[in-house]
């Protein structure tokens, strides 16, 4: 054959490798523009702590890091604004407040104590680990930026913080500074408070009265009122109850969360490895602080899915047929046994 000349057939496979190997080429550029310019979104979906994926506690318990490596930058001059916004909220987002009047007066260390930072305090160890999360709550995604502003609304009986606000920057850089050593899905030991044994009977307010007039009337009135600083802004033991208190859709008024909360911490100076309240009194005292009046704030939207609602949340509709009294003051081992996935 002429060197000029060539065979159909070959001329054919010529084309056809051609082919194909310009789909490999396009199929492999497609990869990695995809890999490389994947939205932002997709690495935040990444970062989700989903319940499933919730690893067990670590055994050692969280240490608070050290305040003298927090950086002089812009960052870390956020991180010490947070910290100052927890430990002395009134005076800066209180009825008097410096910087906007949102809330009830009371400081996020009132709840959250020692600057979020004591062991079985109700600390923030957990927040950079399990932040963003799903929470049945909301039934949706929460960033820390609206777990802060729930805490406003909630604890604080105030309005949100506004997003691009530096006081939510601060204090979420806060949070995520005190938790920037824990394992990401991970709870370490000692966050959050305690879960106390069920009682066999319900959490009795008369008797609790009694022990709070005892061991508590001291610190916070016999009225529950609290007692203020000097300086009439802040306070030195908040109120319990009444309008300047929590509202009924904050944390603390389930009795579970009430309860671990005083065994651990309560009187006040007590920590959790040497209680002065036993497991009933701790019980009681919290039936009888949650039946006193406080400020009525709900949220409708709350527990879209109700077999997801804590079995001490003291307020309907249920996903079972135990009365709105029980649900607030037990006994709570056949509630939570019914059909609650918490």
């Amino acid at each position: 054959m002429a060197p000029d000349q060539r065979s159909p057939h070959s001329f054919l496979h010529a084309i056809r490798v051609c082919f194909w190997f310009t789909v490999a080429i396009f199929f492999l550029a497609l990869g990695l523009t995809v890999l490389c310019f994947s939205p932002a979104e997709d690495k935040v979906a990444n970062s989700i702590v989903l319940e499933a994926t919730v690893k067990p506690a670590t055994k050692s318990l969280w240490r608070v890091p050290d305040s003298a490596a927090i950086p002089r930058t812009e960052k870390g001059a956020l991180i010490l604004y947070g910290r100052e916004l927890v430990a002395h909220t009134a005076k800066y987002l209180g009825p008097k407040g410096t910087v906007a009047q949102i809330s009830n007066g009371m400081n996020c260390q009132n709840c959250h104590l020692e600057k979020g930072t004591k062991l079985f305090g109700n600390n923030y160890s957990a927040v950079a680990s399990m932040y963003p999360r799903f929470r049945a709550r909301s039934g949706q995604i929460e960033t820390v930026e609206k777990r802060i502003n729930d805490c406003l609304e909630r604890s604080l009986n105030g309005k949100p913080l506004g997003k691009n606000s530096r006081e939510l920057r601060a204090i979420t850089e806060y949070l995520m500074w005190l938790g920037k050593d824990v394992e990401k899905g991970t709870r370490p030991a000692g966050v959050g408070l305690p879960e106390l044994p069920f009682l066999p009977r319900a959490a009795d307010p008369v008797k609790g009265r009694m022990i709070f007039e005892a061991r508590c009337s001291e610190c916070h009135g016999h009225n529950g009122e609290g007692v203020r600083n000097s300086d009439h802004v802040e306070w030195k033991y908040p109120p319990l109850w009444g309008p300047e208190s929590y509202n009924v859709s904050a944390g603390l008024h389930r009795l579970s969360r009430f309860a671990g909360y005083v065994k651990a911490n309560m009187p006040y100076g007590v920590t959790y490895d040497k209680p002065k309240l036993t497991d009933e009194e701790a019980w009681d005292v919290a039936a009888y602080v949650n039946t006193m009046p406080r400020p009525h704030k709900k949220f409708p939207e709350d527990w879209p899915d109700l077999t997801s609602k804590p079995f001490d949340h003291p307020f309907g509709p249920y996903a079972d047929t135990f009365s709105e009294a029980q649900h607030k003051y037990g006994p709570f081992a056949p509630v939570k046994s019914a059909t609650y996935k918490k």
